[in-house]
């Protein structure tokens, strides 16, 4: 669960005159950011005085206020992060490419295996598709591989003490979060040392905010506290209350459907049932019947030229979880192909099919051996990966230098350069 709606992903094209804004505004922010705590050292502690009294109206006890705050140091690197967001400068097919990678689909169903009778027991009592819950634990934590990495993850209590602090738009959102994150504190469920999570503040298997962690979370593993680290039990169960309960995910229900324009198509827009869009000529991509044909749903057509999809309301339920359409596209796309689901039918302009696991490790052997260091060859795509993408890019002459690994990054590396 990440912050709301003002953390929106869904621009399409990458440029160089947004990678140069993004890499200006990140240089700004951390200049900006280094300034004020070399400079603001009192004026924290002041701010931390002046903060006392809300957390204690909140719950939280002073000694408990005192313990944390007192000698905590506000994360100020939070500010590049907070203005430069890596989904900005993506076109939708290379967000959907990395994220719906060979990797995590294999992996998704061998999770689903392992984990078959917990996610039968989540489906029971909230209704909600395991394979969206296994691809919400791919995409947000990589399966709980990266909840505890510190290349990805850091301290939360101060990333959310510098954003409430020293991070004006929003500020009270995040005064609220550290507050939150303080009465978990309070109630001994976690550890400020334990409590690490995103740059935001989201933390676990399936990245809650604290204030999710302290109103939707279940202690699904009956150990006595809710935990979003260790077992997944109560990550993906308290994810499945939150799709229930404040994403209003109706059981039962696919999130919608790739499908084809007919030649009848005359357009339109709105919620019509399943029956009507057949009617009106617009049927599923893989030719099957719609299942619910009195169940409603909205077209969206994300790429003009790209594929169309019928929403349901499942779909907007998994957009709570991050007010991202890409982002939920991702989602759903990627739970239909842990299930066994294959590609879209319909290309996006310009796009190209993602690596496989064994192209994207053949790329990472190359990069590093001319002196591109991946930080070693797992077929996965992270930081490590991307940048060294990027340089390489630069160095041949590929424009944009986006740090996408794609089929021409590939050719290019098997040539030699």
């Amino acid at each position: 669960m990440h912050p709301p709606a003002w953390h929106r992903a869904d621009a399409a094209t990458t440029t160089r005159r947004a990678l140069l804004r993004a890499a200006l505004l990140a240089a700004m922010a951390l200049a900006a950011g280094k300034a004020h705590a070399q400079g603001g050292r009192e004026e924290f502690s002041q701010w931390v005085a002046a903060f006392r009294p809300r957390a204690l109206a909140r719950g939280v006890s002073a000694a408990t206020y005192d313990r944390v705050m007192a000698t905590l140091t506000p994360d100020t690197s939070v500010y590049a992060q907070f203005r430069s967001q890596p989904e900005f400068d993506e076109r939708l097919w290379q967000y959907l490419n990395r994220r719906v990678s060979q990797w995590r689909v294999i992996t998704g169903r061998e999770r689903a295996r392992e984990h078959a009778a917990l996610l039968g027991r989540i489906e029971r009592d909230y209704g909600v598709d395991r394979f969206i819950l296994l691809a919400l634990w791919g995409v947000e934590s990589s399966f709980g591989e990266l909840v505890d990495n510190p290349k990805y993850m850091r301290p939360v209590l101060p990333a959310l003490a510098a954003l409430a602090w020293g991070e004006p738009r929003r500020r009270r959102y995040w005064e609220q979060e550290l507050i939150n994150a303080l009465r978990i504190v309070e109630r001994g469920w976690s550890t400020p040392a334990e409590m690490n999570g995103s740059w935001a503040g989201a933390m676990g298997h399936t990245q809650w905010m604290p204030e999710v962690w302290l109103n939707i979370g279940v202690d699904f593993d009956g150990d006595g506290r809710v935990n979003p680290f260790g077992r997944p039990d109560d990550a993906l169960a308290s994810s499945a209350r939150y799709l229930l309960e404040r994403g209003k995910y109706r059981r039962g229900e696919h999130w919608g459907y790739e499908v084809r324009l007919g030649a009848g198509w005359r357009g339109g827009e709105g919620a019509r049932s399943y029956a009507a869009w057949q009617a009106a000529k617009v049927m599923r991509a893989d030719a099957m019947p719609y299942p619910r044909p009195t169940a409603t749903a909205r077209l969206w057509v994300p790429v003009p030229g790209g594929p169309a999809f019928l929403l349901g309301p499942n779909f907007y339920a998994v957009r709570t979880y991050n007010p991202s359409m890409n982002y939920t596209l991702a989602i759903v796309h990627l739970a239909d192909r842990i299930r066994g689901g294959g590609a879209f039918a319909q290309a996006f302009p310009g796009g190209e099919r993602a690596l496989t696991l064994e192209e994207i490790k053949e790329t990472q052997r190359l990069l590093t051996a001319l002196g591109f260091d991946t930080k070693g060859a797992d077929g996965r795509v992270g930081s490590d990966t991307m940048r060294a993408v990027r340089a390489f890019q630069q160095r041949v002459g590929i424009d944009p230098a986006d740090g996408y690994a794609g089929l021409r990054e590939l050719a290019r590396l098997r040539r030699g350069r």
